[in-house]
């Protein structure tokens, strides 16, 4: 048995980090056999049921069917001896022994910035997110966050949605997204991105699964941007987590008396982090020139009046009548010709803003 199959029927099995830490420290010789697993030393690392459980499977076939299991569904296991092993994550301590992923492999040593935050945003916290991570993407800065709700899976539908690139970190195996609403977007992430995880497909996410991930979506990035967040969550760990590891920190600031900026506040506060206000000082720090998208639009006058007005942030349809002077039915005219043609969109309650 060659040294690439024992790691694929390792990895093949859910192992903890402390477990692989230790049988790659121990057992450093080049050829290998299924022997290995009888050692008392091998099973002081791994435990007696689940070397048992290896030991009812330690055969050829069995590492045979597990590849052909992930090549049907297009998985691609990457292990740190790997080439295209993502670099980044050489440089942190506990980096993960093996990624499973699913699309672009060329993603994992891009240029890449992390965005996270809070599950439940804002509306200002949706739109700084939406905003940087389009102009990032739209600047060839792939997107990496977490899949979850709230500020991960808007960071990765504008990606997404401006024709960029983005990394989704999962905290379980790919046989089960979590959450099961973002499926969808798992599978889109997965033809036009790329999906991660350091858990074998059938591993179930689990309370403990999420913050592991995390040091990953920190540790693949040139920075850990941080839009919106409180004080005290699994956004403050990675942040924690970034700059334990020497990864750059960035933080929008937000209103002082929102508890949901609390953390991106005081990171400020505390010189923990760069404050950024726009893409543009992200771009500029990680050595990348700014280009702003340009669209085309023609607009009406009473159009434009709309989109004047919606410039400053999200606005609702009363103060829109009130400035421009429009009775509601016109207004929702607009509106809805605005939204059909991309450049606003609604959001929650009767509220607008840019694209």
């Amino acid at each position: 048995m060659t040294r690439k199959e024992f790691l694929t029927f390792v990895a093949s099995f859910d192992l903890s980090y402390k477990k692989l830490h230790k049988l790659f420290e121990f057992f450093t010789q080049e050829d290998f056999s299924f022997d290995i697993l009888k050692s008392p030393d091998f099973v002081s690392i791994v435990g007696k049921e689940q070397t048992d459980e290896m030991l009812k499977n330690a055969n050829m076939s069995y590492i045979e069917n597990f590849e052909n299991k992930l090549i049907e569904d297009k998985i691609k296991l990457v292990s740190f001896e790997d080439e295209n092993y993502p670099k980044s994550l050489l440089n942190i301590e506990d980096a993960p022994y093996f990624l499973f992923c699913k699309g672009d492999l060329g993603l994992l040593n891009s240029k890449s910035i992390a965005i996270i935050g809070t599950r439940t945003p804002t509306g200002y916290g949706k739109i700084v997110t939406e905003k940087f991570a389009k102009e990032l993407a739209q600047n060839g800065v792939t997107i990496i966050s977490g899949l979850a709700y709230g500020i991960d899976s808007i960071s990765h539908r504008a990606a997404l949605e401006v024709g960029g690139k983005t990394i989704a970190v999962l905290g379980g195996g790919f046989d089960k997204i979590y959450p099961s609403e973002h499926t969808d977007l798992a599978r889109e992430i997965a033809e036009k991105g790329l999906l991660v995880s350091e858990y074998s497909p059938k591993v179930l996410p689990t309370r403990f699964t999420f913050p592991h991930r995390n040091r990953i979506v920190a540790g693949l990035s040139d920075g850990v941007l941080i839009t919106e967040a409180g004080e005290k969550s699994g956004t403050i760990i990675t942040k924690d987590y970034a700059l334990d590891n020497g990864i750059t920190v960035y933080a929008v600031p937000g209103n002082i008396t929102s508890e949901k900026s609390k953390g991106p506040n005081n990171i400020i506060l505390h010189s923990q982090g760069y404050c950024v206000l726009s893409a543009k000082d992200i771009l500029d720090d990680i050595g990348i020139d700014f280009q702003k998208s340009k669209k085309v639009i023609q607009l009406s006058i009473d159009e434009q009046k709309i989109v004047d007005l919606l410039e400053d942030g999200e606005k609702d349809i009363e103060f829109l009548s009130e400035k421009t002077k429009m009775n509601i039915k016109n207004l929702n005219s607009l509106l809805v010709n605005l939204e059909i043609r991309d450049i606003i969109k609604k959001i929650t309650g009767e509220k607008y803003m840019l694209v």
